[in-house]
This record gives structure tokens, sequence and C-alpha cells, in this order.
């Protein structure tokens, strides 16, 4: 258990924030902390970051997204927004659980910048946390509010990526 709670946040364009994100599962894990691992975007259950989480001790990883979301006009957009609020019933449900000590909600911030999740349920969320654990929020264009939500706010930034080079995306590094 955390010695008190914390609200981690990994953000910005750079490359990083899920690895960093799992990189700390993988710490929590070897000290038998409890993890839950829930991803709000998140659809390929095939890359190695998914075989490997589930390999790990103490570590339950849930995948509620639906991949690429569509703009908020397309028809699909709809059941990315049920995804959405469906992943944040599961952490919240974890947190109320008191059955954990790490729960990482991998793309949230994503999830409120499109628009599929409101900010506000998120930070009634992380506040019904208390000092009972230490949440990891990771993500693209973290909201001001979760920003000023977190103890800690990493911002990866991209200066050169592979993909400008046209390197195609590789098992083991991107996936």
């Amino acid at each position: 258990m955390p010695d008190v709670g914390r609200v981690l946040l990994f953000t910005g364009d750079g490359k990083g924030k899920t690895t960093a994100a799992l990189g700390m599962a993988l710490r929590a894990s070897g000290h038998g902390m409890r993890i839950k691992i829930v991803q709000f975007i998140k659809a390929a259950a095939m890359t190695g970051e998914v075989a490997a989480v589930q390999k790990l001790a103490g570590v339950e990883f849930v995948q509620t997204g639906l991949s690429f979301v569509p703009p908020a006009d397309h028809p699909d957009f709809y059941s990315h927004q049920n995804a959405a609020a469906h992943a944040l019933q599961i952490a919240a449900k974890a947190i109320q659980s008191q059955e954990y000590d790490m729960i990482i909600l991998d793309e949230i911030c994503n999830a409120v910048d499109k628009k599929l999740i409101k900010e506000d349920d998120v930070l009634a969320v992380i506040r019904s946390a208390g000092n009972s654990l230490c949440l990891v929020l990771t993500g693209r264009k973290a909201s001001d509010g979760l920003i000023a939500a977190a103890d800690t706010v990493t911002v990866m930034q991209c200066r050169k990526h592979g993909f400008q080079e046209n390197i195609p995306a590789q098992k083991g590094v991107e996936y």
C-alpha cells in the first residue's frame, strides 16, 4: 500500500506515456502491490504491452476502447462515448473496492480531450480515491483540471519521431 495517495500524469505529444505508466506497474508488481490497468481508447489485444502485463503478478488489465475516435458528428462517436463511460465506471468501482494499490487510467486524457467523458466526472473519480492509492493518468492534451489534480506531471515532448522519416510502427517499439 502506498504511504500516501498519489496522482501522477504522463502527457504530451511525445512517445512513452503508456510505457512510463506500465513501467510503474512493473515496479509496483515487483513490490507485491495490486494493480489495475484500464485502457480508455486502445483496442488492440495483441500488443506486446498487453501480453507483458498479463504475465505480471497482481496486475488486472481491462481494455474498453474501440480504437481511433471518429469526429463527434460520426454515427460511431456515441459508441466511443459509451466505451469511455464504461471505463470510467470500472475505474470508480476499482477505487471504491479498495482492492488495489495502483490504478492506471491509460489514455484518459485523450478521452477527456475528445469529449468522450467529462473532465468533472474524471475529477470526481480522482477525488474519490482520497489517500488510499496511487492513480496514474496518461494521454495527450491533458486538461488544466487534470494537471491541477495531479501531484506529479511529466510532459513527453516529441522532438523527432521515426514516423516522420517514414519508418513504420515496429513490434517491441511502438506496439
